[in-house]
């Protein structure tokens, strides 16, 4: 059975939300919601990073394009640090940024890269690994629970805790264009840059893809395959806070749903890049999230800021995947007008339940 989603233009108590400022005070309330029974509260930002230039070269497949790579380092030991790989186009900057934090991950090829640095981004990437194991058996045992051995945080919170330490990096090159850092992952790796960018405002751009269940699919829409709750606390509950775990099969009493996780990015940029054939990932689930969290995107006046983009075909972060993210991005950040749409429905039978304050009902 689907249930209807939680209200945003409406605070716990029951007042509703009126004014930009009202939802500034109800995004707060929203986070807290999903920081205490989703992720966990991933520990408070060092006072400052430092960082190690430890190469420079070119490279050869990336038509010798140049690259740096710098170590990190968040505090003293045992605060992590971590490595990061900086690809420059050609040009003196400063360069708008796409951070990508999948670095664990083989699929980040030469291709992709390429495409990115042909648009005039930098490229940089790291490992989230390195803040928190992505093993069930070694779960809150490293990375980032080494300095906070008390924290709540499941490993989905270590990582996007990684990627706001690799923000504080990039605001100290000079040439990075600050205003323009775009985060871009898939699968869980998607939860993690929807997250990262919900809590961290100098996210200008965020691109989450495929990321299904506890990132923007949707706890009470569940499509025909669509990994449940049950599912993802039994094969990777220590991504999460353990709280969750108590709302297995009766995930419409949570106090939000996915949706919210969305809204608390606006009025900053985000599209979802999805697969229609990636069942597990709820495809339909997403798009109803969208359609909810566009309702705030709409009430802030940020309507075109968000975003989504269907493709057929199963889970793969492909590079048509990366293409669309790009196209995405230089309309937000540079005007250029897409080939393709970014509002296209693929659902037309699914119900849209509510609009926002003064929007007429309807889809």
């Amino acid at each position: 059975m689907d249930y209807a989603l939680p209200d945003l233009f409406r605070f716990a108590g029951g007042d509703a939300v009126r004014t930009p400022d009202d939802w500034r005070r109800r995004r707060a309330e929203v986070l807290k919601l999903l920081l205490e029974f989703e992720y966990g509260h991933p520990p408070p930002a060092p006072p400052h990073v430092d960082s190690q230039l430890l190469m420079r070269n070119r490279v050869k497949d990336l038509d010798n394009a140049r690259q740096r790579l710098y170590r990190v380092i968040t505090g003293a030991p045992p605060a992590p640090s971590f490595l990061v790989s900086v690809f420059f186009p050609d040009g003196d900057g400063p360069f708008p940024v796409v951070l990508h934090g999948d670095g664990c991950w083989p699929e980040t090829n030469f291709a992709k890269i390429a495409a990115v640095l042909e648009r005039g981004y930098l490229f940089v990437q790291f490992n989230r690994l390195e803040f928190a194991s992505d093993n069930k058996d070694l779960g809150r045992k490293d990375g980032l629970y080494l300095a906070h051995p008390d924290g709540d945080f499941g490993a989905l919170a270590a990582w996007a805790w990684g990627y706001s330490r690799a923000v504080d990096f990039l605001l100290t090159l000079d040439f990075v264009q600050g205003d323009k850092i775009a985060l871009l992952g898939a699968s869980r790796g998607g939860k993690t840059v929807l997250l990262a960018a919900a809590l961290d405002e100098r996210i200008a751009l965020t691109a989450p893809s495929q990321s299904g269940c506890c990132g923007a699919g949707c706890f009470r829409h569940q499509g025909a395959g669509s990994e449940t709750l049950k599912d993802m606390i039994e094969g990777a509950g220590f991504w999460l806070s353990p709280k969750l775990a108590g709302y297995v099969g009766r995930e419409h009493q949570l106090p939000f749903d996915q949706h919210a996780l969305k809204a608390a990015v606006a009025p900053r940029a985000l599209v979802s890049t999805e697969a229609l054939g990636d069942l597990y990932a709820n495809p339909t689930g997403t798009w109803i999230t969208h359609l909810a969290a566009r309702e705030v995107y709409c009430f802030l006046g940020a309507e075109e800021k968000i975003g989504i983009w269907y493709r057929p075909g199963p889970h793969s972060h492909t590079l048509d995947d990366w293409q669309a993210f790009l196209d995405f991005a230089d309309l937000q950040f540079f005007g250029k007008k897409p080939a393709q749409r970014f509002d296209a429905c693929p659902f037309p039978e699914l119900p849209v339940e509510w609009k926002g304050p003064g929007r007429a009902p309807g889809p």
